[in-house]
């Protein structure tokens, strides 16, 4: 018999320029304004400026608290702008996941931080190993690395609300909520 377990895993793999954060957070506000309870993190650009580009913030799904995780590296700069110590203070949304129960956690990405063991990586595998339903968006350069990471046992999904809900829906039926 074969098993039609659905990982409580899954990942976004975003293969173009195009970015998956508003699908993301549209799901999240969908399935909290439906009644689960959901955890984590999810990024919005809000601001271009001149001398970093953009300025990235996370914000709480769960209270809208927004963790600001820019740093300004200077206009000549081609480094990764993402601010590690603003990722860490973030983590407390994932954290929350595990301490106060959870239907579902979002990490907003999985990269560059998080292939090299920083970011939110410790939260994602604190909640893989605790069974709580965990999704997050990688860019295709790092989809080998997440492979690894998750131990290749994620679901992989296009970046489109049908595909999220498919995985959501089919999850939900296999747990009891976490409330």
């Amino acid at each position: 018999m074969e098993n039609t377990q659905t990982s409580p895993v899954a990942v976004i793999v975003n293969r173009t320029h195009r970015s998956a954060d508003s699908v993301l957070a549209e799901f999240a506000s969908y399935l909290r304004s439906q009644g689960w309870q959901v955890r984590g993190v999810v990024q919005d650009n809000v601001v271009f400026d001149n001398n970093c580009g953009r300025q990235m913030v996370l914000i709480d799904v769960s209270d809208g608290s927004r963790f600001p995780i820019s740093q300004n590296l200077g206009t000549g700069s081609a480094s990764c702008c993402v601010d590690p110590g603003g990722v860490v203070a973030a983590s407390v949304a994932l954290r929350r996941g595990l301490t106060e129960g959870a239907d579902l956690v979002i990490a907003n990405r999985f990269g560059e931080l998080e292939a090299g063991g920083g970011g939110f990586a410790a939260e994602m595998l604190a909640l893989m190993a605790e069974g709580i339903p965990l999704l997050t968006v990688v860019n295709e350069r790092y989809l080998e690395e997440w492979r690894r990471f998750s131990g290749n046992a994620a679901e992989e999904l296009e970046p489109q609300r049908e595909a999220l809900e498919a995985w959501f829906t089919a999850l939900a039926g296999q747990r009891k909520p976490a409330r």
